[in-house]
Parts: C-alpha cells; sequence; structure tokens
C-alpha cells in the first residue's frame, strides 16, 4: 500500500537522509544506488514514475560511442565500451549483447568502415561482444533483400535492453540496500537550512504536501535539470539554462512487417543522418530523429517533419512502405543535451552527450546529459565531488557497483531480447508473480498476466495503468492499440491492489497520442511538412552516437 506523503516523510525526517535524489532517470538511480551501497541514508523522489522521461525511451542500445572515434577521444569510447560490459553483467536478463549490420554503398566507405569498427572491438579488448566481420553483397541480400544495391557491410557488436525494466531493477537494489524510493511527488521548492536544505515536495496523485530535510540534494530531473534549478529560493530569474532539449522519435512495426533478427544501422540517408532497425521484444523498433527544442513537455509528439523522414527512410533505405495501421506504435522522448554556451541554431548534434556536473551551493549538486551505457561511471563521479567538495564525509564502505548485481538478475538468460515479452523479464524473482503468490494467471494479453499486476502493484511501486502497461510491461511502446485494449482490466486490478484512482481515462488518451493517424501517409506528411513552414521542426543532421 502506496504511504501517505505526510506520514512518510515525518518518519523520515526522525533521522534525516544523508542525500536527497531528484528524479528517478537512469543517473537519479544510480546515483541512489552508489550511495546506499556506500551505507548512506538515502532518499529519490521521482515527479511522475521511474523511468517516465527520457530513461525509457532510449533506442534500446547500449553503445560505447562509435562517433567518438572519428573525434580522436579513444580515452572516452574505451570507457563506455567498458561499462557497457558491466551493465550486460549486471542484469542479463534486460541488457545483452546484439549484432548490427552497417551496409555500404561503396569500396572506399566500406573499408573506412570496417577499419573503424575494427577499430571499435580492439578497444574493447577482452570486453568485446563480438568479431567485427565483412559481408559480403550476397550475405546483405539474405539479411535484407532491401539492400540488394549494397556494395558490401559490416557486421559490428554492441548491446541492446529493455531500459525501463532495467530502472526499475536499479530502483529495487536501491532499496534493497536501504534507500527510500517514491514515485508520482514532485519538489515544488527548495530553500537553505541549517546545515543543509529544506525539500517541499507533494504527492501528484493525492495532493498531499510535506517538506523533509537533508543536508546534500542532486538534482539529476534530466531533462528537467533547469526546472528544477529555478525552484530553489534566491536564484535568479535570469538563470542560465545547463540543458538544451533535443526530440527523438521511434516507429515499432511487427517483426513480420520487418524481419530482422540483427540490427541495421543506414549510416548516411539522403539527408546525412542515420537510421536505425532494431529487433526488440518481439517488434522492431526504427529510428530516430534529433530536433531541438524550447520547451520540454511530458508528453512530446512528433512532428510531420519527423514522421515524414522516418517513413521516407524505411522505404528508401529499408524497402519497407509502411501503412498506418502498420505502425504499432509512435513514441517520442527527449535528451538533455549539455548546452556548451549561449542558445544559437547550432544543430543538436553538434551538442554534447556527455554528462556535467555542477555544484550549484554547498551540498547541492545538479547532474545532467550522458547517456545510459554510463549511469554507473556518472553516480560514482556525483558521489565523489559530493566528498571533495566536504558536503559529505568519506563512505563507511566502498560500493562495488561494477559486480554488485541488480535485482532479479539471474545467473545467464536463456531468453533473448529480441523474442516477445514473457515472464522471464522478471529475471530470478518470477516466482513471486506467480499464481500461488499473488493470484490468477489468466493472460491480459502481451505475456501479462493479472497475477503480474499484483505483483507490480505490491513490490515495484505501479499505480497508474500507464506506470503497468507503459514501463512495468512495454504494452505501449510495442503495440499502442493492445495496450489501450488491456488497460481497463489492468485499471481493476490496480485499483484493487492500491486503493487509487488509476488514471484510466489518460491513460487511453495516452494510447490515442502513440497511434499513428490514418491520415499520416508518406504523401500526406509530405504536404503538411512543406506547409508548415517551421525552421525549428526541421530535424539536423544526425551522427551514430545519438541514441539515447
Amino acid at each position: 500500500m502506496r504511504p501517505d506523503l505526510t506520514d512518510w516523510a515525518a518518519r523520515l525526517n526522525n533521522k534525516p537522509p544523508d542525500v536527497l535524489v531528484i528524479g528517478g532517470g537512469a543517473t537519479g538511480l544510480g546515483v541512489a544506488v552508489q550511495a546506499a551501497l556506500e551505507g548512506r541514508r538515502v532518499v529519490l523522489v521521482e515527479a511522475r514514475d521511474f523511468a517516465s522521461g527520457t530513461s525509457s525511451r532510449s533506442t534500446k542500445l547500449l553503445h560505447g560511442g562509435v562517433r567518438y572515434l572519428a573525434q580522436g577521444r579513444i580515452a572516452l569510447v574505451r570507457q563506455a565500451l567498458q561499462e557497457r560490459a558491466v551493465v550486460l553483467g549486471l542484469a542479463p536478463h534486460l541488457a545483452q549483447p546484439l549484432p548490427f549490420v552497417v551496409a555500404e554503398s561503396n569500396p572506399l566507405r566500406w573499408a573506412l568502415t570496417l577499419l573503424g569498427l575494427k577499430l571499435y572491438q580492439w578497444l574493447a579488448g577482452s570486453l568485446s561482444l563480438g568479431k567485427t566481420q565483412a559481408i559480403g553483397p550476397a550475405a546483405m541480400r539474405q539479411i535484407l533483400p532491401a539492400l540488394a544495391s549494397a556494395f558490401a557491410g559490416v557486421r559490428y557488436w554492441d548491446g541492446q535492453f529493455d531500459d525501463a525494466r532495467l530502472a526499475l531493477a536499479l530502483a529495487q537494489t536501491a532499496r534493497d540496500a536501504g534507500a527510500e524510493l517514491r514515485n508520482h511527488t514532485r519538489v515544488t521548492g527548495l530553500s537553505a537550512h541549517g546545515q543543509g536544505w529544506q525539500i517541499e515536495l507533494q504527492d501528484e496523485l493525492s495532493g498531499a504536501r510535506a517538506v523533509l530535510q537533508a543536508p546534500c540534494v542532486v538534482n539529476a530531473a534530466g531533462v528537467w535539470v533547469d526546472e528544477v534549478r529555478r525552484r530553489v529560493d534566491g536564484q535568479p530569474a535570469s538563470l542560465r539554462p545547463l540543458v538544451r532539449p533535443s526530440q527523438g522519435v521511434h516507429l515499432v512495426v511487427s517483426r513480420q512487417t520487418l524481419p530482422l533478427r540483427e540490427a541495421v544501422l543506414v549510416p548516411r540517408t539522403q539527408d546525412g543522418r542515420v537510421l536505425f532497425a532494431v529487433p526488440w521484444l518481439g517488434a522492431t523498433v526504427i529510428g530516430t530523429t534529433d530536433t531541438p527544442r524550447e520547451d520540454a513537455p511530458l508528453e512530446p509528439r512528433p512532428l510531420a517533419a519527423e514522421l515524414q523522414f522516418l517513413l521516407q527512410q524505411t522505404q528508401r533505405s529499408l524497402g519497407v512502405l509502411l501503412a498506418p495501421e502498420q505502425v504499432l506504435s509512435v513514441w517520442v522522448g527527449l535528451r538533455p543535451l549539455v548546452e556548451a554556451g549561449p542558445a544559437s541554431a547550432e544543430p543538436t548534434a553538434a551538442l554534447s552527450r556527455e554528462h556535467l556536473i555542477v555544484r550549484e551551493a554547498q551540498g547541492l549538486l545538479t547532474v545532467t546529459g550522458g547517456k545510459w551505457t554510463t549511469y554507473r561511471a556518472m553516480a560514482q563521479e556525483v558521489m565523489a565531488a559530493l566528498v571533495a567538495a566536504g558536503d559529505l564525509p568519506a563512505p563507511a564502505r566502498k560500493a562495488q557497483t561494477a559486480h554488485h548485481r541488480l535485482w532479479g538478475a539471474p545467473p545467464a538468460s536463456a531468453v533473448s531480447l529480441q523474442d516477445a515479452p514473457g515472464p522471464h523479464l522478471l529475471g530470478s524473482v518470477q516466482p513471486d508473480a506467480g499464481a500461488d503468490k499473488v493470484g490468477d494467471l489468466a493472460h491480459l494479453g502481451m505475456g501479462l498476466t493479472q497475477a503480474m499486476v499484483r505483483h507490480s502493484a505490491r513490490h515495484e511501486w505501479a499505480v497508474t495503468v500507464e506506470d503497468m502497461l507503459a514501463r512495468r510491461w512495454r504494452a505501449l511502446f510495442l503495440d499502442a492499440r493492445a495496450a489501450k485494449a488491456m488497460a481497463p482490466q489492468v485499471a481493476r486490478l490496480l485499483e484493487q491492489e492500491t486503493g487509487i484512482d488509476p488514471q484510466l481515462p489518460q491513460f487511453l488518451a495516452l494510447c490515442d497520442q502513440y497511434t499513428m493517424d490514418s491520415r499520416d501517409t508518406l504523401e500526406s506528411l509530405q504536404s503538411r511538412s512543406a506547409a508548415a513552414a517551421e525552421p525549428a521542426a526541421a530535424p539536423h543532421p544526425r551522427s551514430m552516437e545519438n541514441t539515447t
């Protein structure tokens, strides 16, 4: 049962936490795990749900950063490749190796791609996931017949994962180490108080308000860190932003529509961008775009120009002309790109994907940027920065986060993340969601059972239908129409378990937003894009790195 916010805060204030973390995405959850395993008292609050922002809307790739090779940033690539291997070992049921095929159209580009990806493998050393290989035209036609015009290809290896469930595994790991975590709880104000901070909170489901005390606060709100910074008492109205949001759109189609067993990377589309097609959880994900935004809405919508780009390049590069009804889901995420200077017309692809740590005041740190692959290294840096500044004492013990397997991690996984979702995604805790534990095994659709819904309400902080069908189970991201059909039964089960309004009407409306409009044919989008003379709507050139 979800505790009342006032009672929860009163209990915590009896023995205030050492660190309060704002934001339940990959970065904030990583900090919570790091701090808790160091033996510190940790509280994390998330305004919506864990991983509800950027951290559930990635291209599902754990990668080392191929584009940094061309920039000569070898050390950065090597670190990311090391972190990739760590994540794959921490949760093998949620993060696994994946082969990629890159098609090239002429001998020189093919040779350069092969050389670069050989270097990528070499930098991984003993942590390499597989051998980089040249692929001839005949083999390329077997992988994807539409690429018959390609001169040749290259196969290399990176990783893929279920981002939202990996975030949930981090949350459960932090809780198991003693952290207190609460979703749907917004920070409405921050003010200096004695030797620390007073944090004003509001429960977004009940409206209840409370205040917590903590000597240190870590602002890890992702693309919304500047919004949190503006809530700090005494901040100037002209506060310079740290983040420039960039929007990425993805389409999901059935495996029958685009049958892949390996990911396909088209390195140069007609306008110089990159296109991915990734087999994931029984479907195929196609993406992505990189469009700058001045705002950061909770549920950004795709622009006509972005949909046009994805549909057009899917036809040209992958040989599939998609009808609206073949697109099972359209989802959009915002990336928190580090703002290097004053706002300008600089393409967002040129901004940093690396993270930034800023000490705003005594005991107040902001961390933003980065990518999923390096969440653990970012968390280590954040906690080390607090110690170096004298905001926290040295840790009572060393956190072995590289070896501390995440909650639910089995010794190995026999089921591929390319396959349809099922109970295996719960890992070693799968028996806890069985009928003998929490009720009926009746199926609701897409591998989800009634017992799993009850388990998520009792043990995984699921309160709303969106919590359940967007992130505990990836139904909304895989097939919005199927998610809409499942929603009423899920709502009934959640309300029985929690006694809280599961917000069914809001979720049904969200399903419509994730469903491609029947008018969104390639021809109609081309005419709509031509009519919309809006400079910010044109996606900027992308690089191979811009995937999370």
